[in-house]
């Protein structure tokens, strides 16, 4: 009894230990860093010349692409171009667009169609009358102009 409660303990202490070690490697993973640090570089604060007060771009300023050379020229065709876009192309041209009239009378034939069926029922009529084309205006083939042509009903 005291063989197995020494070998569970020992297989106890080598999980424990296996435990261990791989949670040190975590830590040591996790510790790998692939970007530069910040703190490694040396920048030595630069001198403020006049020349730097005359040249107000900014060395980082990057175009929106409608002016190359002033920064306020292309934030002001930005801004007035997104403007007439968004808003009066958008904005004003979809709410135009919605509340334009029926050029093809769409709502006006459905309202009829719909007094016309509510007429028909009240008189007792067919809904779709049973000679809508008059008979004696359709020209049918003759049994010899069809021939052995298949009539599908």
């Amino acid at each position: 009894m005291s063989a197995l409660f020494r070998l569970t303990s020992r297989a106890v202490a080598l999980q424990r230990s296996a435990a261990l070690n791989q949670a040190a490697a975590l830590r040591l993973c996790r510790s790998i860093k692939t970007s530069p640090k910040k703190d490694e570089t040396v920048a030595a604060p630069a001198t403020v010349t006049t020349e730097d007060f005359a040249n107000p771009n900014p060395k980082n300023w990057i175009s929106y692409g409608f002016d190359y050379k002033s920064e306020a020229e292309d934030r002001k065709s930005t801004k007035s171009t997104f403007f007439f876009a968004v808003t009066l192309c958008l904005v004003w041209g979809t709410f135009y667009w919605s509340y334009l009239p029926d050029t093809k009378l769409r709502d006006w034939a459905q309202r009829e169609g719909f007094l016309e069926l509510r007429r028909r029922e009240e008189a007792g009529v067919d809904l779709i009358s049973p000679n809508y084309v008059d008979p004696d205006k359709i020209v049918l083939p003759s049994d010899e102009d069809l021939g052995q042509t298949e009539i599908i009903i």
